[in-house]
């Protein structure tokens, strides 16, 4: 069988905790870095399970990484009863930890709450899905070559879900991860989608765009909130009714999913799961998608009264572990949660905005007590989120854009920010644009993006930003996500009139790499 390759790279991160910065030259992990890594007990597991089963060990990691952000959770279940730092799952449809009972020989119990054994039991599932795909001893050495094996490792309900929770993974990999005395180094992976290369793609914007071929395969809009993707749920798993006649909306519930992103939509999707709720947050990007229509009842909060009056909103992580949390993700919900109570008349109050924890008779503890209430209602209201300093700089900006000759002038895309933007074919040199700012202070600031999105332009464009530290470099898929700001990162950077962000075209991705406008702020 022959695979379509194509290039995955880090999608647009809005928070790089717990995550390791890409830089612009990659140094070698020193011998001290590399004894520190074997010695950590998680990290000796990783390597073991990757020799014992032949799985990239990177990948493994990336995998556990994107399922519990290497939590065992003290083998507690996830919400679709999956256990450990591997998400082994025993549910009606799903039955990995069985089977890595089965491969490994170990007890169901010493899997779920031993991580060694954990880790063995994940590598030896994914082992035997690579097998059934007949990826060969050589093929195997390649981790791009495992995008399908991952794919089906997540059990989801349709081919769309799992390129999601493929990709996801795979986004690791070009992010770098750096915890728990666990690092990946930041690489850039190309991945052997194969046939979910054709299928929707649910990172990509809503809708289409400007330039994009009719039968080019992008995610359903919401009708509801329009910067969501539609994926319904399970029709078993929520009443059809006709809100707000029906019954008055004047309550947001705050859910955590205790699972993955790619996971909880894919229990909503499952006829036997008789729960869900109307949006879901991802924590890497603020993306949302809409699972049950305003009107309908979802059922999320254990109570029929509440259920009724109100929607609710699951957000991507584990109420005992803050580093899902991310401004991304409050900024996003809190922007949907705004939307909502704009819409339906809701206070925008502690008495309109509750956890699931505040539902009278509710058993669940999420938000829980990471979960950080003011910065969220802040953002709802409005207060708090207005930055203290920004500054937009524009390729047209006077003075403070500078490109070679080699980068050419484009009116094509109605995406673009301004008149017009700068393109250039990728070359094995770096050749920047770059973007000048005058920063008022040393300081942490948020760095902002803005590009036409077209099939056409770089998957893999690396915008450099002059950190205090040294210059750090995120790579961007252009194809997607463009025509709004989308936040790289938040970066430590010096005072002063210098080059801030650039765009380099050094990279190996394909497509024309693209610079039109970069906004810098600080809180």
């Amino acid at each position: 069988m022959t695979l379509a390759r194509t290039r995955l790279v880090a999608a647009l991160a809005t928070s790089i905790l717990a995550i390791a910065p890409i830089t612009a030259a990659q140094p070698a992990w020193s011998q001290t870095q590399a004894a520190a890594v074997k010695e950590t007990p998680m990290a000796a597991a990783f390597a073991k399970a990757s020799a014992a089963h032949d799985v990239p060990r990177d990948l493994l990691v990336a995998l556990a990484y994107a399922e519990t952000h290497l939590d065992g959770h003290k083998g507690e279940p996830s919400a679709s009863n999956g256990y450990g730092v591997m998400h082994l799952v025993s549910n009606p449809t799903n039955h990995s930890l069985e089977k890595a009972a089965e491969l490994t020989g170990l007890s169901a119990d010493k899997l779920k709450t031993d991580d060694e054994a954990n880790i063995l039991g994940g590598a030896a599932v994914l082992r035997s899905l690579a097998d059934k795909l007949g990826l060969g001893e050589s093929a195997r050495k390649d981790p791009g070559g495992w995008y399908r094996a991952v794919a089906q490792y997540g059990n989801a309900s349709s081919p769309e879900l799992a390129r999601l929770y493929a990709d996801a993974v795979y986004e690791q990999l070009g992010l770098g991860i750096d915890l728990r005395g666990i690092q990946v180094k930041p690489q850039e992976v190309t991945a052997d989608r194969g046939e979910y290369a054709d299928v929707r793609d649910l990172n990509a914007r809503a809708g289409k765009q400007a330039g994009e071929p009719a039968e080019s395969p992008v995610a359903v809009a919401s009708a509801d909130y329009p910067p969501a993707a539609w994926v319904a749920a399970s029709s078993s798993n929520y009443r059809v009714s006709s809100r707000e006649t029906s019954y008055n909306i004047d309550r947001v519930v705050i859910h955590v999913t205790q699972g993955s992103y790619a996971g909880t939509i894919s229990w909503f999707q499952n006829p036997s799961a008789q729960v869900s709720a109307h949006y879901v947050v991802k924590s890497s990007n603020g993306a949302i998608t809409q699972m049950v229509r305003d009107k309908d009842v979802a059922w999320h909060a254990g109570n029929s009264t509440y259920n009724n009056r109100s929607i609710g909103i699951e957000h991507e992580g584990w109420v005992n572990d803050p580093s899902w949390f991310t401004d991304a993700m409050y900024r996003a919900s809190a922007a949907l949660t705004r939307y909502l109570c704009d819409k339906y008349g809701i206070p925008k109050t502690r008495t309109g905005i509750i956890g699931h924890n505040e539902v009278p008779g509710a058993t669940h503890t999420d938000p829980g007590s990471n979960w950080n209430w003011t910065t969220y209602m802040n953002y709802v209201t409005g207060g708090g989120g207005t930055p203290s300093w920004t500054t937009t700089v524009d390729n047209a900006t006077s003075g403070q854009f500078t490109a070679s000759a080699n980068w050419g002038t484009s009116t094509y895309s109605s995406q673009r920010h301004g008149a017009d933007y700068r393109f250039a074919d990728p070359v094995a040199a770096s050749d920047p644009a770059w973007y000048s700012a005058t920063i008022p202070s040393a300081g942490t600031y948020t760095v902002e993006v803005w590009y036409p999105a077209d099939p056409g332009y770089n998957s893999s464009a690396p915008y450099i930003v002059a950190t205090s530290g040294g210059n750090q470099t995120v790579f961007v898929d252009q194809r997607s996500g463009g025509g709004a700001w989308r936040s790289i990162g938040t970066f430590s950077l010096n005072a002063g009139t210098y080059n801030v962000v650039g765009v380099s075209r050094w990279t190996s991705g394909t497509g024309y790499v693209i610079a039109d406008a970069v906004r810098i702020s600080r809180q």
